[in-house]
Formats: structure tokens, sequence, C-alpha cells
């Protein structure tokens, strides 16, 4: 048995309706057929597992060999793909293209080849190793039941520093009469802390959306 380290999790890109008269074993036949043909001509299915919409677990190719899912980690990885998934983008959330049988199925899966392959040290998606939004969701933060941010707006961090900039505003606003009946040395120094504390949150939520352009969610 080789030696395993990963699961890497794809979709097959499918519409949600794809084939949905058909059994689980025929839309696995078929991606079987995309796999082994012109121009992949693979000599198997691509993915070790594969789950279809109401939750069903199909075996690909056997786990012995190494996958042909994720071009410089196949090695030691173990493939699973999700039916479904069209038109997503990698920070998509997993209900925007997933069925919640499907989410239920992929934590057992991943639970249960932890248990059985402890040497396991990583889950991850294939969009964090190409230029891809498979597998239409960002899986670390699935995994660890995170939300995910589609606006930058979506962040605490913004949000508590639009509110100080906010709320400094509205401050100053609403007591412009009690700093004007102090003392000019009083009127300068309130009038400064104000304005840094709005110049700061206003940095704050800069900085923050700088890193969510940057990738960092």
């Amino acid at each position: 048995m080789r030696s395993i380290d990963e699961i890497i999790v794809h979709c097959t890109a499918t519409r949600p309706d794809w084939w949905e008269t058909r059994t689980t074993s025929q839309k696995v036949a078929e991606v079987k057929k995309w796999h082994t043909s012109a121009p992949n001509n693979w000599d198997d299915i691509g993915y070790h597992y594969l789950i279809d919409r109401n939750g069903t677990v199909v075996q690909g190719r056997p786990l012995e060999k190494a996958g042909a899912h994720t071009q410089g980690h196949n090695a030691k990885s173990i493939g699973v793909s999700l039916f479904g998934g069209h038109g997503s983008n990698a920070t998509d959330s997993f209900d925007q293209h997933f069925t919640t049988e499907q989410d239920l199925a992929l934590r057992n899966l991943i639970s249960e080849l932890e248990v059985r392959f402890p040497t396991i040290k990583k889950v991850s998606g294939h969009n964090e190793y190409a230029n891809k939004a498979c597998p239409g969701f960002n899986v670390t933060n699935w995994l660890n039941g995170k939300p995910e941010r589609t606006s930058p707006m979506q962040s605490t961090t913004v949000q508590a520093a639009a509110g100080i900039a906010l709320g400094g505003g509205a401050v100053v606003a609403d007591n412009i009469k009690v700093i004007a009946s102090l003392n000019d040395t009083s009127q300068i120094i309130l009038t400064v802390v104000g304005v840094l504390i709005i110049v700061g949150a206003i940095w704050i939520m800069r900085e923050r959306i700088k890193k969510w352009a940057a990738g960092v969610r």
C-alpha cells in the first residue's frame, strides 16, 4: 500500500440535475469514460471516491493506486469528488452547489479515512493547488464550520472598524456644543483624540480590505 498523507476534494462540475434519473454507478461509469477517453486517456477514473447528490458514496480508482486528479499531488493523496459544482467559484459556500446529504457523507468519509490512515495530515481542495474553482468552496473553512465570505464587509474586523469610525464621527457631531464650551487646550486635545480614533479605524478597514484582495479571508 502506498503512503497516504492527504485528502483532496474535487467536484465533477456537473449541473445539479445532471443524470438525476440514473444510478450513482452509472454516473461514475460516465465520469470514468471521460477520464479514460481522449484527451486524457488515463488507465482508470481519476478519483478514488465519488459522492452523489443523495449522499451515496462509490469507490472509483483503487486506493493502492495513485490517483489522477491533482497535478503534482497524486502520489500520496486520496481524491474525492462531489457530483455537482457547475458554475461555482472558489469562494462560494458548500450549500450553494451541494446537498446536505453530500455534506454529511463527505464528513463521514473523511473521518473514516483518517482513522484508516492515521498518516493523513491534511484535507484540502483542488483550488489550493490549481487556478480553478473546483471544488467550488473553501474546504478548510467548510471542514471547520466557518462561513465562507463573499464580501470584505462580512469581516468582523471591518465591521467593527466601520462602527468605530461612524460612531466616532457621530459622537463628535453630537458634542460640538460641549467641545465648544471647553478651553482652547481641552478642545484641541479632544479634537485630536477624536480624529486619531477615526483615522485609526479607517486604516484598519483599509488594511483588512487589502488582505481580502490578496486572498486572505
